[in-house]
């Protein structure tokens, strides 16, 4: 069974390199503490690596997903219906709008290692945040899955 074009899922995961970083970490960790023996070595080397595997892994835990009306992004949840027409963000454009052209009121869900982005006005009157801003690198996917629910849920059931 396939999902609905109205159905996204996507996880920001982070580079390999950040990978790499962390495991460098841990070697790091066991040179640091080779001249007090073996077992703190290998306490060292499994500690630091640990450490930097979990600060890498909580950076690349969110998942940007549209399902049952909804577009969820990170912890937030957001109906459609109070979204109006996506733009997608590439390049310049996208790296304008996390920097000079960003909004401190807008929901801002942004990994810097990913250039694209989608970005969403809301038009919920009641909601004082002026736009969402989500990286993603499927943002043609993204846009589309938003407009397909947004036609999905404006139909009468």
């Amino acid at each position: 069974m396939q999902p609905s074009p109205a159905h996204h899922d996507e996880r920001l995961s982070a580079p390999r390199a950040w990978w790499g970083i962390a495991a460098l970490t841990g070697v790091a960790g066991a040179l640091i503490t080779l001249p007090l023996g073996t077992l703190p070595l290998l306490a060292g080397f499994v500690g630091g690596g640990a450490l930097a595997g979990m600060l890498v892994s909580s950076m690349g835990s969110a998942r940007v997903r549209v399902v049952n009306g909804v577009l969820a992004a990170g912890d937030s949840r957001i109906p459609v219906s109070a979204l109006g027409e996506p733009e997608v963000l590439e390049g310049e454009e996208a790296r304008a709008w996390r920097t000079y052209k960003a909004d401190m009121r807008a929901f801002m869900l942004m990994r810097s290692y990913i250039p694209t982005a989608v970005r969403i006005e809301v038009t919920d009157p009641e909601d004082p945040t002026p736009y969402v801003y989500v990286s993603t690198r499927e943002p043609q996917a993204l846009a589309a899955a938003v407009r397909a629910a947004q036609e999905a849920s404006a139909r009468p059931a």
